[in-house]
């Protein structure tokens, strides 16, 4: 997992939760994260809150826009030119599911499907920049999570200019690290097989926090349901839990951090 890196493209840019219930995951992750969440109250931002940690953009939460939409976290890549993106996700064999749209006052954005399926937006700023922190309690990784994984690769390699490195797991599939001039970016892993077939293939994002253990428990106190329990992979301590919405999203302290 790597160090927060947004300012260049095709480097992680944002996180947004789209909720079902959009007020029970305000006060949920404010909670567990200590995030201060404001709602934007003009209507032209369909009651997007963006929240912050010292005073500094680190997420968003938003309502879905149908009522089918399953609440999930949402996970962005910065690009310098939406429109040509989405040609090139056409191209290498992907779909745009939402056109490059204009955010009023904030920036572009466009939302794609893989070869696998799973959703990945882009996002193009203007005013609002991305990420604008760090350290616990903001984004630190997102990994893909597929059946048929290799389908994947070329697809990420030709739209965003990644390369890929593999570190074989013992029994297991190998995992990727898509990296960007030599800086790991994103991970990728083939789905657990254990996994229920009604788990669509998707992004997982994750939250750097001080404690993986302690973050899980208060999570599971608060209402979310534990997925993986806590554990170290020799990296540094990971959990995957679900939010009381049903929304998957892990929990990471790298090693190097560790006391």
């Amino acid at each position: 997992m790597t160090q927060l890196l947004t300012k260049i493209g095709h480097r992680p840019a944002w996180v947004d939760l789209s909720s079902a219930d959009p007020a029970r995951s305000r006060d949920f992750y404010s909670k567990l994260f200590g995030w201060q969440i404001d709602v934007n109250p003009d209507p032209k931002f369909g009651g997007y809150g963006r929240a912050t940690v010292h005073g500094r953009d680190a997420a968003g939460i938003t309502p879905t826009q149908a009522k089918d939409q399953p609440t999930a976290w949402n996970f962005y890549i910065h690009t310098g030119d939406v429109d040509s993106t989405a040609r090139a996700v056409e191209a290498a064999g992907g779909k745009v599911e939402m056109e490059p749209t204009d955010i009023p006052d904030q920036g572009r954005m466009a939302v794609f499907k893989d070869p696998t399926g799973a959703f990945i937006s882009v996002w193009q700023p203007t005013r609002m920049a991305g990420f604008e922190v760090d350290g616990p309690n903001t984004f630190g990784w997102a990994e893909l999570q597929a059946r048929g994984i290799e389908k994947a690769v070329p697809f990420y390699e030709r739209v965003f200019g990644w390369t890929t490195k593999r570190t074989p797991v013992p029994g297991g599939s190998d995992y990727l690290e898509f990296q960007l001039d030599g800086e790991s970016v994103a991970g990728a892993t083939e789905m657990n097989p254990m996994v229920a077939p009604s788990v669509p293939n998707h992004w997982l994002v994750y939250f750097t926090v001080d404690d993986v253990g302690a973050a899980a428990m208060r999570a599971v106190t608060l209402g979310a349901r534990e997925i993986v329990a806590p554990q170290n992979y020799g990296g540094g301590d990971f959990a995957i839990l679900a939010d009381p919405q049903g929304a998957a999203f892990g929990l990471y302290k790298s090693a190097s951090t560790q006391r």
